[in-house]
């Protein structure tokens, strides 16, 4: 099956590119480490499901690109036609020459209905060309106009166009610190519009991917390429095909209805947050090797003690004893209680591997049994030059601090009516504002009372 994805925004699009780029780099890599059948029957399931071909028999990836400003969409394009290797089709791309200037409302209320009928036409037209449509993907950031705003409006219009379709929007959290003064407010918006349309939001936050560069990759001025290809091949080793459990011999069928059967078993729960292990520069590899156990002990640990990455791992947190039935708030302080989660193993002797601490009941929110609320894919295919790798897909606390926090900021900044006029003349009110705070604090209660 197909995923059309869809770029939205600066950071979007250029994460897009980067996302298509590595899972033509890992479909073209000498490194499989696997029979030659499983290669090709690997290499043929990526192809369909983000790819087709034209007469030229470059691969044209299954995308639809969208900004309100022309510069990086003709970048983009011009990049990916120039590797060779895959291409955008230079008809599914839609541009303006104004921008959103930062503003979520101009997005949502002044672009995206100004455009809906030729961004919707591009989208069908891609869709159309998928033999079996699996849903969308779209790429987008929360901070500021374009892919925050007009992201929302378009995904509104996918689900009321597409109602049976699967879609997952990958969200990116802006840095703490802040780029755009109102990012807070444009957060806010984007993150309860998408919760009332999305099936799920898979999210990576700025602040862990920039020390991920800066600790595991080694790199001493990190620059925004940097910080979208950690993102790419992270959410590639999500969405490349597995062997799902109990899917058979083949690759599995849909990757987003079996991610999200898999990982949203309650409306109320839909915020996913993603680890890899290991991550590391190239040229470390070789002086490098990983045993199972290794990984699979600090990915669990990586789970529990909500630790963004494999280094500076709090081992002391430890899941609360079996049958203490002590109520949610008096868990362990910096214990992360899960709803569900999904690990994806790649690579050598995969078969053997061990996942038996991930199905401890203690884990788990207790209205799902561990049995439901765990499950591991698994492929002999390495991935992105990693002879071995594993990648999780959590539903549970990760997302509660920088939630609570981005929510937080912009009631203080609401409270004074900060910048409230730069919204309001573009029809976003202050009710609105008000349901939306009402949205995520009700999102908020939820994860806490796990």
């Amino acid at each position: 099956m197909s995923i059309v994805t869809v770029q939205l925004g600066q950071c979007g699009n250029q994460i897009g590119h980067e996302v298509f780029s590595a899972l033509c780099r890992d479909i073209h890599g000498t490194h499989g480490l696997c029979s030659k059948k499983e290669n090709e029957s690997y290499q043929d399931a990526c192809k369909e499901r983000f790819f087709y071909e034209e007469e030229s028999a470059v691969p044209v990836a299954r995308a639809v690109l969208i900004d309100m400003e022309p510069k990086v969409i003709s970048q983009t394009l011009s990049t990916a036609a120039s590797s060779g290797h895959w291409k955008y089709n230079s008809h599914s791309h839609f541009c303006q020459k104004q921008g959103s200037g930062n503003n979520w409302a101009n997005g949502y209320s002044v672009h995206g209905p100004r455009h809906k009928e030729a961004i919707m036409n591009l989208v069908q037209k891609e869709a159309e060309k998928c033999d079996r449509l699996g849903g969308f993907v779209t790429i987008m950031s929360m901070a500021g106009g374009t892919g925050s705003g007009l992201g929302a409006f378009v995904t509104q219009c996918l689900r009321d166009a597409f109602p049976t379709s699967f879609i997952l929007n990958h969200v990116i959290w802006p840095y703490g610190t802040g780029e755009v003064i109102v990012q807070n407010y444009n957060s806010v918006l984007t993150l309860s519009h998408l919760y009332h349309s999305s099936d799920a939001l898979l999210v990576h936050e700025n602040d862990v991917i920039h020390k991920i560069c800066a600790q595991l990759m080694n790199i001493k001025q990190i620059s925004f390429r940097d910080v979208n290809q950690v993102i790419a091949h992270q959410l590639g080793s999500v969405l490349q095909p597995t062997h799902t459990a109990g899917g058979g011999s083949g690759y599995s069928r849909n990757p987003l209805g079996d991610l999200l059967e898999t990982l949203v078993p309650h409306p109320e729960f839909r915020l996913l947050g993603l680890r890899n292990i290991p991550q590391m520069a190239e040229h470390s590899l070789p002086y490098s090797t990983f045993s199972w156990p290794g990984l699979i002990k600090h990915l669990r640990q990586m789970l529990i003690a909500k630790a963004q990455m494999e280094e500076g791992i709090d081992w002391q947190v430890r899941p609360p004893h079996p049958g203490s039935c002590i109520p949610s708030t008096n868990k362990p302080l910096h214990f992360n209680t899960s709803i569900a989660n999904l690990v994806i193993l790649r690579g050598k002797d995969v078969q053997g591997v061990d996942l038996g601490s991930f199905q401890d009941p203690s884990l788990y929110t207790s209205w799902l049994s561990p049995q439901d609320a765990f499950n591991a894919w698994k492929t002999p295919r390495a991935f992105n030059k990693y002879e071995k790798s594993a990648a999780l897909v959590s539903n549970s606390q990760f997302l509660l601090k920088p939630l609570d926090s981005i929510v937080g900021k912009a009631w203080n900044m609401f409270a004074s009516k900060a910048y409230l006029h730069q919204y309001t003349k573009f029809g976003i009110q202050e009710e609105d504002f008000l349901d939306c705070f009402t949205t995520l604090e009700q999102v908020i209660s939820s994860y806490t009372n796990l």
